[in-house]
């Protein structure tokens, strides 16, 4: 599990002065490649896929602390599926943004290559973040078949 940690700054706020979704997810997407990174080692060969369905569930704003907290998730061929958990540092951890996200990793002309990585899941809680993928992943192919 890895942590990044941002400040909300006033240019990070929108028209209603909380932290701007579109931001969030620029943190979101860039705590989760750092974590799939640090299991695969060549940000070079790793690539965005698809991000999962984020859900916003409390807002932050001027001066709030995002805690991004990630963990390995789930582990195919060729993607590398990594859970993320946004919490307001500053009050009581709230979660403000949880979801998940999927990368790819590429050979130099773009296509899908064997990264090498297997993820077993150990403790209680890598068990249910991987269960959950694994659900994400079985309902995404289900919906994919209609």
């Amino acid at each position: 599990m890895n942590t990044v940690s941002r400040l909300v700054k006033s240019e990070d706020l929108n028209h209603h002065g909380t932290l701007y979704a579109g931001r969030m997810a620029d943190w979101f997407v860039e705590a989760t490649f750092i974590e799939a990174n640090m299991h695969y080692g060549n940000p070079e060969e790793l690539v965005c896929l698809k991000i999962h369905g984020l859900k916003f569930s409390k807002p932050a704003g001027k001066g709030d602390i995002v805690r991004i907290d990630t963990s390995l998730a789930f582990t195919g061929k060729t993607s590398i599926t990594v859970y993320g958990r946004a919490s307001n540092a500053l009050h009581g951890n709230d979660t403000i943004v949880e979801g998940f996200v999927t990368f790819v990793s590429v050979d130099e002309n773009g296509n899908k290559k064997p990264h090498n990585i297997t993820f077993i899941p150990k403790t209680e809680d890598e068990k249910k973040i991987h269960e959950a993928a694994v659900a994400l992943r079985e309902n995404e192919k289900k919906n994919r078949q209609i």
